[in-house]
């Protein structure tokens, strides 16, 4: 067990018997336990299998490589289309979990099977999403912001262009980026957190709503 995992569960106030649990299942499939990102990380050889994390509304699994799982109980969520690799399970109580102990075992063993195996998940370059006429528009009239968004890590260019291609008509599509050119030159992604209070940094958790409530 690593001491700083401890402490994490130690000091929650939300889902700490929940993800106690998903721990304890988690070690008894012999993965090593390390602490990323502020959040329980579960390697096999290195490589990161699963993430613990609680969020306002429910606990979760999260697996680095879940697209490549046959998930027979259909309980993998994509989060958002722009996420390609990642697979979550979600738990809103302690009976859900124990009622899945031996799914959930199994999706472990096999997430280990597949980084075993060295296989990848194909992973769509930018160049693949489809690039809005509007944001070409904006590029020229402000190059400056061009290279802002090259600059950009390839996630968030794709979290943008999918964003901002989902509009259906012009005007939203110019809104969108229009919304977002601030994010562009802070060199922050759609669901960053701009404001700091986050506990899930670099991803935005709801946090900024206490700003605008006090």
């Amino acid at each position: 067990m690593n001491i700083k995992v401890t402490d994490y569960l130690n000091g929650l106030t939300q889902w700490k018997e929940e993800l106690t649990k998903l721990r304890e299942i988690i070690l008894d499939c012999n993965l090593v336990e390390d602490f990323k990102w502020k959040h329980p990380c579960y390697t096999y050889k290195g490589k990161n299998i699963v993430l613990l994390h609680g969020f306002k509304e429910y606990s979760a699994l999260l697996f680095y490589k879940g697209a490549l799982l046959k998930d027979p109980k259909k309980i993998l969520i994509q989060q958002t289309e722009n996420v390609q690799a990642g697979r979550q399970i979600r738990f809103t109580n302690l009976e859900d979990i124990n009622k899945l102990e031996a799914s959930i075992k199994s999706y472990l063993l096999e997430a280990v099977e597949h980084e075993k195996s060295g296989r990848k998940i194909p992973i769509k370059k930018v160049s693949d999403f489809d690039f809005p006429i509007e944001l070409g528009e904006k590029f020229k009239e402000n190059p400056e912001l061009e290279t802002a968004f090259k600059n950009l890590t390839p996630g968030r260019q794709k979290g943008y262009l999918l964003h901002f291609s989902q509009a259906k008509q012009s005007s939203t599509r110019l809104s969108r980026i229009d919304k977002n050119t601030k994010r562009i030159f802070n060199g922050k992604g759609l669901n960053d957190c701009i404001c700091g209070l986050s506990k899930r940094m670099p991803n935005c958790d709801g946090s900024h709503n206490q700003l605008s409530s006090k």
